[in-house]
């Protein structure tokens, strides 16, 4: 356990943070999922946006690689042009 009140700040700031990183990141899956499944490119072009920029924040955060973000976005827009 940690004594110095700096490191019990430290120590409930990174918990509040790894909660609301967990949370982003679970829900950016579940766009990204959901944009996979659907067969309707009318459908798949109007969500496109909104996923994308769900990615982009999560990697401004660094909560994933720029990297990472990247090759999602060129995946996920190559799926919807192929519908």
């Amino acid at each position: 356990m940690a004594n110095h009140k700096s490191a019990l700040k430290r120590i409930r700031s990174s918990e509040k943070k790894r909660v609301i990183n967990r949370y982003q990141h679970k829900t950016t899956r579940n766009a990204i999922k959901k944009l996979r499944e659907l067969s309707d490119k009318k459908e798949a072009q109007a969500m496109l946006p909104s996923v994308v920029s769900l990615i982009d924040k999560l990697a401004k955060k660094n909560i994933i690689h720029d990297n990472k973000a990247a090759n999602l976005k060129s995946g996920l827009t190559r799926h919807v042009a192929a519908l």
